[in-house]
C-alpha cells in the first residue's frame, strides 16, 4: 500500500469504500476499491485471490483495468484506473427532457457489447451489469468496471453498507432461483441498460424479487412453457403467478428505431438458449451505421 496515497473517498461499492488515490513515484490517478470480507478474520480466500489475478489479464480498450491487487492485513485492494463519471449520473445530469443521442447510446451498446464479448469468450461473467458500473469519458469511450467480481466474491443481497444491491437488471432465471445461468444474464441486463439508455428512466424497476419479476411479466408476458420450455420446473416459479398476456415493449421504450427495437427484443428473450448472444449482437443490423467519436455532454 505504501506506493499509493488516498486523496479522498469517492463512493460506496457493492463490496466496500472506494478512493481516489494516486501512485506516489507516477503521479497515475487511480481509483482503489477497499474489498471488505465477510469473514475478516480468516484473511482473504485464496479462491477469490486466484479470480482477481486472472482478472488482471482481461485487458480490453472498453474494460476499466485492474492494475494492481494489493493485500493489507485481512484487506484486499483493487487499483483500478480511474475514471470520473459513471452512466448513471450521466443520465441523471442530462436535465429534464433532455435525452440520450441517438447515435451515443448505439455507440456505447456497440462499445459495451464487445468488451462483454471479450469477457464471454474468456468464459468470465459480470453478474451485475448496471449503469453504475460503466464509466465514461469525455471522448465517448465507454468501459465496464467490476467485471469478474462477481464470481471472485459472490454477488451479495446487500452492499457492505446494507443497501440492497438492486435487482432492476437481474435475468428472470436468477429471479426464478435457477443455479444453472450463464452468459446469458449479462445479455439481459445489458438489455435493460439499453431501454434506460433510450428513455432515460429504468424498465424495470422492482423493490422485491417478486415485484421485480412481476413488472417484467406486465411487458414481456408471463411466461409459459411454450415461451420458455422448462420455465415451471425452476425452484421460484409458481403455478399461481398472475397471467399478464400482453406484450408491450414497444410502448415502454418509444425512442428506438425498428433495428434498435428488433435487437432489444432478442435481448429481452426469455429463455437464455434463444436470448441473443454478444457475438451475434455485434453483427445485428442496428449496428451497420455505427459513428465513432459521438461524445457525451458533460464537464468534469
Amino acid at each position: 500500500m505504501d506506493a499509493f496515497t488516498k486523496i479522498e473517498k469517492i463512493g460506496e461499492g457493492t463490496y466496500g469504500v472506494v478512493y481516489k488515490g494516486k501512485h506516489k513515484k507516477t503521479g497515475q490517478i487511480v481509483a482503489m476499491k477497499k474489498i471488505r470480507l465477510e469473514s475478516e478474520d480468516e484473511g482473504v480466500p485464496s479462491t477469490a485471490i486466484r479470480e482477481i489475478s486472472l482478472l488482471k489479464e482481461l485487458r480490453h480498450p472498453n474494460i476499466v483495468t485492474l492494475e494492481d491487487v494489493l493485500m493489507e492485513e485481512c484487506r484486499l485492494y483493487l487499483i483500478f484506473e480511474f475514471l470520473s463519471m459513471d452512466l448513471k449520473n450521466y443520465l441523471d445530469s442530462l436535465g429534464k427532457g433532455k435525452l440520450m443521442d441517438p447515435k451515443l447510446v448505439k455507440s456505447y451498446l456497440h462499445q459495451i457489447t464487445n468488451a462483454i464479448l471479450f469477457c464471454h469468450q474468456r468464459r468470465v461473467l459480470h453478474r451485475d451489469l448496471k449503469p453504475q458500473n460503466l464509466l465514461i469519458t469525455k471522448d465517448g469511450t465507454i468501459k465496464v468496471a467490476d467485471f469478474g467480481l462477481g464470481r471472485a466474491f459472490g454477488v451479495p443481497v446487500r452492499a457492505y453498507t446494507h443497501e440492497v444491491v438492486t435487482l432492476w437488471y437481474r435475468a428472470p432465471e436468477v429471479l426464478l432461483g435457477s443455479q444453472r445461468y450463464s452468459c446469458p444474464i449479462d445479455i439481459w441486463s445489458l438489455g435493460c441498460i439499453f431501454a434506460e439508455m433510450a428513455t432515460k428512466r429504468p424498465l424495470f424497476q422492482g423493490d422485491s424479487e417478486i415485484d421485480q419479476l412481476f413488472r417484467i411479466f406486465r411487458v414481456l408476458k408471463t411466461p409459459t412453457e411454450k415461451l420458455w420450455p422448462g420455465v415451471s420446473q425452476l425452484p421460484d416459479y409458481k403455478a399461481t403467478f398472475p397471467n399478464w398476456t400482453n406484450y408491450n415493449l414497444e410502448s415502454q421504450v418509444k425512442n428506438l428505431d425498428e433495428a434498435g427495437l428488433d435487437l432489444l427484443k432478442q435481448m429481452l428473450t426469455y429463455d437464455p438458449a434463444l436470448r441473443i448472444s454478444a457475438k451475434d449482437m455485434v453483427g445485428h443490423h442496428y449496428f451497420d451505421k455505427i459513428e465513432n467519436g459521438v461524445r457525451p455532454l458533460f464537464e468534469e
